[in-house]
């Protein structure tokens, strides 16, 4: 009988070497997550970074630790505005430094200077959820100010994400399946792994 330990490894041995791979081609830059609240950005990323091996950071939670209030306390207190200038800060220093898997919020890509550092150091990947995904991942949260508005913000924000490097469709699907998705994407656009398929 074939141990079962030795088989998962011997399964996970291309998948490890594809994930070194990708880390390598990044170099320092990072794999950012966007998309709107509720497409999955920071339990999908919490995986991605495990499979990648490198570091997960959560934007909202950065600037939250960076502000000392929650984000619905910064909203009502200092104004949407003093918001998305803190919300630049915070995502230009996350991008320095060595690669990880960034989870931005909804609203990041909106800041034109934002846009052009994640372009300049990191690979966007978007994950796009439908209207419906959407509502239904985002309905109990009060965390967020914008909840409400996810039909009106969808449409504006849209455009802004269809810029990313890499889509991937986020859906009621295991988040491992995503993850998979979002690594052969990542895959493919720096050309590695195919010299282990080929063999």
């Amino acid at each position: 009988m074939v141990n079962t330990a030795t088989q998962k490894a011997e399964e996970n041995g291309p998948e490890m070497a594809v994930s070194r791979e990708i880390v390598r081609a990044l170099d320092r830059r990072s794999v950012v997550l966007v998309g709107m609240m509720g497409a999955g950005k920071s339990s999908i990323g919490r995986r991605l970074s495990a499979r990648l091996g490198i570091s997960f950071v959560d934007a909202d939670t950065e600037i939250e630790s960076a502000a000392g209030m929650t984000i619905p306390e910064i909203f009502a207190k200092h104004g949407e505005p003093y918001f998305r200038a803190g919300e630049a800060r915070v995502i230009a220093r996350l991008l320095e430094g060595e690669a990880k898997v960034l989870a931005t919020g909804g609203g990041a890509v909106m800041d034109a200077h934002t846009r052009d550092l994640i372009a300049e150091k990191g690979v966007s990947v978007w994950l796009n959820a439908d209207i419906d995904v959407l509502i239904k991942r985002t309905k109990r949260r009060s965390d967020r100010p914008l909840v409400d508005k996810i039909k009106d913000l969808l449409p504006l924000r849209e455009p802004f994400y269809a810029q990313s490097s890499i889509t991937i469709h986020s859906r009621d699907e295991p988040h491992e399946t995503i993850v998979d998705e979002i690594v052969n994407a990542l895959a493919k656009r720096f050309g590695v792994g195919a010299k282990e398929k080929a063999q």
